[in-house]
């Protein structure tokens, strides 16, 4: 007769963070991504808050569709990005959230393209080719199984394309992010 065994609790929990594959980030890039990744996390939930509870003022940002839109794809983007880059890796539920947040992080910068009236850019919008790019190399480098290339791409496109546009969003005044933190 077999005896039913439970499994450790905590041995458990420590699985659910090691992954399938060989894609283990480094302990300084693990701190740089889950920091910027958290901080942003935050702040973008604090502003949202501030906005719902009508401590923001007037926000003419959100009359324009296009940046309803772009901020709608690229708020679940930071924390969907960062439980990605920390959780397991390889199995059918990383996939499956791989491929929705390439999608999102498509959407959002294909929406920057549309915010300014005559598709004004500037020079954050040098963003938007290097999120095509590294979404398409994303995508086949996995599709090969080179893992190594996936891993810099993602953490790359991140913390690039993802961290930086979102720090001159805070921090620029009058940008729709500095006004729900600030204003």
């Amino acid at each position: 007769m077999t005896t039913a065994t439970f499994p450790n609790p905590i041995q458990a929990f420590q699985r659910l963070n090691q992954p399938s594959g060989v894609m283990q980030l480094g302990a300084i890039t693990r701190a740089l991504v889950l920091l910027s990744g958290v901080t942003m996390t935050a702040l973008c939930v604090f502003a949202i808050v501030r906005a719902l509870l009508g401590l923001t003022g007037d926000l003419p940002h959100l009359t324009n569709a296009a940046v309803m839109f772009h901020v709608t794809t690229v708020i679940p983007c930071v924390p969907l990005g960062l439980y990605l880059l920390l959780a397991r890796k390889g199995d059918a539920m990383h996939k499956a959230l791989g491929k929705l947040w390439i999608a999102l992080m498509v959407m959002t910068a294909t929406s920057t393209l549309f915010i300014h009236e005559g598709m004004a850019l500037s020079w954050i919008h040098i963003f938007v080719p290097l999120t095509y790019r590294a979404s398409w190399i994303i995508v086949s480098s996995a599709r090969k199984g080179d893992i190594k290339r996936h891993k810099a791409e993602i953490v790359s496109l991140f913390l690039t394309a993802l961290m930086i546009p979102g720090i001159f969003a805070i921090a620029l005044p009058g940008r729709l992010m500095n006004v729900m933190l600030m204003g």
